[in-house]
């Protein structure tokens, strides 16, 4: 027989078959009798690429937007072939909870009690089945060419679950296991658009109990978001940064371009500090704070949790052309670097403290700025699209800290800002616990008074559905962007 070549595992994950023939069953009878076949082909490079990617996100709480990008690279993947490994990676992790219920049904079983490789390999099987034209043959059995490298001994059981999962259609699984939506709306949604019940119930209340709604708003979530580029004013033309990466300007931030493809990070706009990665939502509610009118001194500028440095770029950006300066204040060492590399050549300044000690560094006194930005730390609800996993990992428990901490960080911003000044307060979560009920409470304990400004006319002329004020929400299902909150107060 001949000898097996050493072949190269990525994190157990056999990627060369042997030379010649191996066995055509797993298990301790596998290959008696000199029973043998040519060996299958090594399994595909982009379904290993986003098994690894799905896997490490259960096993090593990784994100999914950082570990693929590493994935993809160490794996030579480009093109058509990174395009499918990211669809399967982020489709698989945004519809996990519907496919966790129909691969429990199909497996006779509780998903949980699946092993976990056995598990995600199905996941990523079961998404190709109900969700991309990937023939049904073909989602089979490479899914069970995966199994067979990760666990062995449970290809026939992937095979039969996969071909119950291929029985019905994904309309038909949510009909046979969702609850009726006249009885359990929520529990409807959540089945039907994979979300946890928690989160289409917060959707639910923050559009005012419209249910129709909050389904555009789930199937938004579950869309692939276009990556926004914003063009740093003063530095580069959004019309020519557009022109430059073959997009289009952004429908409503004068700074957004839409960039159709690609890695952002070998656009020379971005590699050079012109222009960089950020939402169009984000550009909105930080040029908000810069345009809104503001009487007496103008120059001083505070960020008070500014990584990883997106909102403190544009707003550097803005200050270089009216002569101000922006101290931009993050408190972890690693966010803080970030801060600085992406603001650099800006008038900037980073400092490495709490955003709630004001007043107890001399750099960053009581009643002295003019402008202060609070993009409080959330729950991230409004990113999910981005985001995936998130809406897996949040739960209800992580409410009550992230909240006293937006409170304190509010508390400060009003103790920062000097009488007559003003401080926005952002978040990226629709949650109106961590947006009214916050921002209603700092503004009752600060001691100081506070009134709310009108944020509707601070936001581009025309942008729909805006509510009554005076704070905005925006909205994936309704501006394309991601679900930012933005409260404008004045310090009296």
């Amino acid at each position: 027989m001949g000898a097996r070549r050493p072949g190269r595992r990525w994190r157990g994950i056999r990627v060369t078959a042997p030379e010649g023939t191996r066995p055509t069953r797993s298990g301790p009878s596998a290959g008696r009798g000199g029973d043998r076949r040519p060996a299958r082909p090594p399994l595909d490079r982009p379904r290993r690429a986003a098994y690894e990617a799905v896997a490490a996100v259960h096993r090593d709480d990784a994100f999914a937007n950082l570990v693929l990008p590493t994935i993809l690279r160490e794996e030579g993947l480009f093109g058509r072939d990174a395009a499918f490994a990211t669809e399967l990676t982020y489709g698989t992790l945004r519809n996990l909870g519907t496919l966790d219920a129909i691969l429990t049904d199909a497996a006779g079983r509780d998903v949980a009690r699946i092993d976990p490789p056995v598990r995600d390999a199905l996941r990523l099987g079961a998404y190709q089945l109900l969700h991309t034209r990937v023939p049904a043959h073909a989602a089979v059995s490479s899914t069970v060419d995966l199994v067979r490298s990760v666990a062995p001994g449970a290809t026939g059981f992937a095979n039969a679950v996969l071909r119950e999962v291929s029985s019905r259609d994904a309309d038909a699984w949510v009909a046979k296991l969702a609850p009726p939506m006249e009885t359990d709306p929520v529990g409807h949604l959540a089945l039907a658009y994979s979300h946890p019940q928690w989160i289409v119930r917060a959707f639910s209340e923050a559009l005012g109990g419209d249910l129709g709604e909050t389904a555009r708003l789930l199937i938004e979530d579950n869309e692939r978001p276009p990556v926004h580029l914003c063009a740093r004013p003063g530095l580069i033309d959004p019309i020519e940064l557009a022109d430059q990466v073959g997009g289009a300007p952004g429908a409503f931030s004068p700074y957004a371009v839409y960039l159709p493809g690609g890695a952002p990070g070998d656009i020379p706009a971005v590699a050079d500090g012109r222009a960089h990665v950020q939402d169009e939502g984000s550009q909105l509610v930080a040029a908000a704070l810069a345009a809104a009118p503001l009487d007496g001194p103008d120059g001083r500028w505070l960020d008070l949790c500014a990584g990883p440095g997106g909102k403190a770029g544009l707003l550097g950006a803005l200050a270089a052309q009216r002569g101000a300066r922006v101290t931009a204040v993050e408190v972890a060492e690693h966010r803080a670097r970030l801060v600085s590399l992406a603001t650099r050549d800006l008038p900037v300044a980073v400092l490495t403290m709490d955003g709630r000690d004001v007043g107890s560094d001399p750099k960053v006194p009581e009643q002295h700025f003019d402008r202060v930005l609070v993009d409080a730390p959330c729950t991230g609800l409004g990113s999910l699209r981005r985001r995936p996993e998130s809406r897996w990992r949040r739960q209800p428990s992580d409410l009550p800290p992230l909240t006293r901490l937006q409170r304190e960080l509010l508390g400060a911003a009003l103790r920062a800002v000097r009488p007559g000044g003003l401080v926005a307060y952002v978040t990226c979560s629709p949650h109106t616990v961590e947006t009214h009920v916050t921002v209603t409470e700092a503004a009752r304990r600060s001691g100081v008074p506070v009134d709310f400004v009108d944020a509707r006319p601070l936001l581009p002329a025309g942008m729909p559905g805006l509510g009554d004020g005076p704070t905005v929400q925006l909205w994936p299902h309704r501006h394309g962007t991601d679900a930012m909150f933005l409260a404008v107060l004045r310090r009296g």
